[in-house]
Order: C-alpha cells, then structure tokens, then sequence
C-alpha cells in the first residue's frame, strides 16, 4: 500500500505544478485504487503541489458507492457518510467528491485518477462549444492521449448530483464505445483523467490542455476542423500508436 500512497502523491505533485497549469491552491483531487475493496484520495482542502502522505485518506469503496443509488441524501448525510467510510476514523476528511472516484476506480484497469481545472480546458468547458470539443477529436496526439472520444458530463452540482451524472454518462459511454473513457469533461468545471498509471494520466490531462488551446485558437480563425470518423478510427488502430501507448502506461 505504501507504494500505492507515494505514486498517488507523485501524481498529485505533477497536477499541482505550477508550469502545468493544472491546478492553483486546493483546487482538483486525485486517487488510486487499493486492494480489499479500498481506495485513497486526497483529503478535503490540501493543496496537490505540497501533499503528503499525511493528507492522503485510506476509504471503503463499496461505502461510497452504494451512496449513488440515494439521490436526494442532505449535504449533511452526505457528509456523514463520506466521514464513515474512512478506514481510519483519525484520517483526515475525503474530498467531497470521492463518490465519484470510488465509483470510477472500479472499471476495469482503472487504477489512478486525477481531477483538475486546467485554465485552457476550462475556457472551453464554460462555452458553448464544451460538447464539440468533447465528442470530436482534431489531430492525431489527442486521440492517442485522450481517446476517440471524451465522456461529456452538463453541469451539476459538486457532490452527489455530480457523482451521479458522471456514473451515468460514463456507463453509457462504455455501453457504447466498450471501454472505460480516458478523460471525462465536466461543463462550466473541469476535467477528469483515468489510467492505469501515474503516467497515463498525466499524458492525458497534459495532452487535453494542448489540445483545450488548439481549439480555442482555431475557433478564434473559424474553426476547428475536426478529423473525419475514419481518421480517428484509423489512429486508434495503427501498429505503431498501440505499441506507443503500451510504452507510454496508457
């Protein structure tokens, strides 16, 4: 497990560097999927430029899960419940959207998560275009990095109401697409990357802020064009990208 926790720190170190433009202050949350139905993340209001182990909270995941099938639970249910599922009771108090991540760390290879508010993704993600630039992809990189395509999540309410959209978005996504997404965007609020590595990750969430200010200046010149379906399935399918993302942890 402790190995787990410092790669979990790692992670959430490289969102918080300042250079990335990821994160600022005690925005975004990250976490990583631990073995007898367990999970941590990153405790309530710690910074991910200086975390610690110590600001890392150890919870049950079937806990939280079982909370997404009780919609109209209080804030202060809510609260209680996320403070109930700590392994530790002495542990520090999880972030309130580790709903979320307990459920999304159960697809399948998912093992690390990281959620952020990139300055460019959030651009988009607060215009009318935040749909297009999810569902369509316009180079090569972004779609090795991020995905044919990306989960779109409408506004809601951090929390539960939030957790629940991005369940049933995403369960419809792997409906269709057969495969867990690599980045979730989330209107008018920010970004979420899965992987099976600290690496994966970060390739996706660095590749989307690329790719958030491709976009934005290519609508500022009329744009964007986006690559025709046949391309983006062509990328997905090509010897050499497939080895390149084994090789990269995606």
């Amino acid at each position: 497990m402790q190995d787990d926790l410092e790669a979990l720190v790692d992670l959430s170190h490289q969102i918080g560097a300042p250079e990335h433009r990821l994160a600022i202050l005690g925005e975004g949350n990250t976490s990583v999927k631990l073995g007898a139905g367990q999970f941590a993340v990153k405790a309530s209001g710690a910074e991910l430029a200086g975390m610690t182990v110590a600001d890392v909270t150890v919870c049950d995941s079937a806990k939280l899960v079982e909370l997404l099938d009780h919609r109209g639970l209080s804030d202060t249910v809510l609260e209680r419940a996320l403070m109930e599922a700590r392994v530790d009771p002495e542990a520090k108090r999880p972030s309130i959207e580790a709903v979320f991540h307990a459920w999304l760390l159960s697809l399948e290879g998912i093992n690390f998560i990281g959620h952020c508010h990139p300055l460019s993704v959030n651009q988009v993600l607060c215009s009318p275009r935040a749909r297009d630039f999810a569902e369509h992809r316009m180079f090569p990189d972004e779609i090795v990095f991020c995905g044919a395509a990306s989960v779109y999540v409408p506004y809601a309410d951090p929390g539960l109401p939030l957790a629940w959209q991005i369940r049933e978005r995403t369960k419809d996504f792997v409906r269709d697409g057969g495969a867990p997404p690599r980045l979730i965007l989330l209107q008018n609020h920010g970004v979420i990357a899965l992987g099976s590595s600290v690496k994966g990750v970060m390739a996706c969430l660095l590749m989307a802020a690329k790719a958030a200010e491709i976009f934005s200046g290519a609508a500022a010149m009329g744009g964007p064009t986006f690559l025709l379906p046949q391309h983006v399935e062509r990328i997905l399918r090509r010897p050499d990208e497939v080895y390149r993302q084994g090789r990269l942890g995606l």
